[in-house]
């Protein structure tokens, strides 16, 4: 493990294993996006044994808890997601998912008992510069928990956000802050082509759906190669085609369905825009009726500077300077958090979490799995990042 010699360095043994034991506990029972109810109520057992006042069932599934500090006027929130996959877990390990076909392959479980885990630390500390509010939020995987969770209050009187992630490509005991983009935004198209239909050995009097649909694809995965500056990282791919009902039949309905994913606000109205440019065009070039549907996803997690160093400071502090890191390439994937950062300002950073097993695999896979020692270097950088914080809102009020 880079970083400290131990976990004892970072929270008390009695803490630490009480994190590792509501992991194990999260991770055999899963619950799926906006199922969180056992591990909603599993917070809030531990957030009442810490003597925490909560409100649960926000958003559904949702636990806010509240610890209080010096100043009432100033709030710093720390989030953790609660929710699982449909994924059948094949790790083998001996509290693996008894729920068939759910797993928590993406390392939420380690994200609550972080926060709890912090929570404790929290409680203890008499020198709270400002209140702290925890949120558990459910459904981050279908990419509608943080805005749940905003419109029933979770923000309000928020002065600032943190967050984290587990991360199996980097060594236990880093911890990965970088200011700007981390995570991509990540929106999803449906493009319907249709003709009249007709013979395969006459397509002279007809159009041609599938042909229609082959120039489209091309034309989509050129535009970033041709429409983004080559320094921004941007990704459009058709993950899915189908149409046609036999050999000799040309198609009268075919559908794409994929991804849109940018870096930077600018460059995800780009793409959109490029997505509904192309297909209007193929559709006149081709004779054929398009239809494009584009549904919003998640935006960018964008962190701001200034609460990037309140995350490099705090977790130099967990780890030394030389774990902290910035992201090796750019982030593609989506996260939910970056909901809360169109709010207010904040950072995400991402937990080095590498396991020492051969046979773990990465996340959002079925052999998913991380060294547990991840757990206190969360609850110890969660902890300090929200003194730190409350430093950085007190000292200019």
């Amino acid at each position: 493990m880079s970083g400290p010699a131990s976990t004892a360095d970072l929270v008390p043994p009695e803490a630490f294993r009480r994190m590792v034991a509501l992991r194990r506990d999260l991770h055999q029972h899963p619950e799926l996006s906006w199922k969180e109810e056992r591990t909603a109520e599993r917070i809030c057992a531990a957030l009442s044994e810490l003597g925490i006042p909560y409100r649960n069932r926000v958003a559904g599934t949702g636990v806010v808890a509240e610890i209080a500090g010096a100043s009432t006027r100033r709030a710093v929130a720390l989030r953790a997601d609660m929710d699982a996959l449909p994924i059948q877990e094949s790790t083998g390990l001996p509290f693996a998912s008894c729920h068939d076909g759910v797993m928590h392959a993406c390392g939420h479980d380690a994200h609550v008992a972080m926060l709890v885990g912090a929570a404790s630390l929290l409680v203890a500390e008499r020198d709270l510069r400002t209140s702290v509010r925890l949120v558990f939020q459910p459904a981050e995987e279908l990419g509608a928990g943080a805005p749940a969770m905003i419109r029933e209050g979770a923000l309000d009187g928020v002065d600032m956000m943190f967050g984290g992630h587990v991360d199996a490509r980097y060594e236990p005991g880093q911890v990965i802050v970088q200011e700007g983009s981390v995570n991509a935004s990540a929106d999803e198209f449906t493009i319907e082509l249709t003709g009249p239909g007709g013979h395969a050995a006459r397509p002279h009097e007809s159009t041609d759906p599938i042909l229609a649909a082959s120039a489209l694809v091309t034309g989509l995965h050129s535009i970033v190669a041709r429409r983004v500056a080559p320094d921004q990282a941007a990704v459009v791919t058709v993950g899915r085609m189908a149409g046609g009902t036999a050999a000799n039949v040309l198609a009268s309905h075919v559908r794409l369905d994929g991804t849109i994913r940018a870096q930077t606000p600018e460059t995800r109205v780009l793409l959109i825009a490029s997505v509904r440019e192309i297909a209007e065009g193929v559709g006149v070039a081709y004779r054929t009726d398009v239809r494009t549907v584009i549904r919003d996803g998640t935006p960018s997690v964008i962190n701001a500077g200034p609460l990037a160093a309140v995350s490099r400071r705090a977790a130099a502090r967990v780890v030394g300077d030389e774990n902290v890191r910035p992201l090796e390439a750019a982030n593609m994937g989506g996260e939910d958090f970056g909901f809360y950062l169109e709010c207010v300002p904040g950072c995400f950073v991402r937990f080095g979490a590498k396991s020492s097993h051969a046979s773990a695999g990465p996340a959002h896979s079925s052999r998913f799995d991380i060294d547990e020692r991840v757990l206190a270097v969360g609850a110890r950088y969660f902890f300090e990042v929200a003194m730190e914080a409350g430093l950085e809102a007190t000292t200019g009020q």
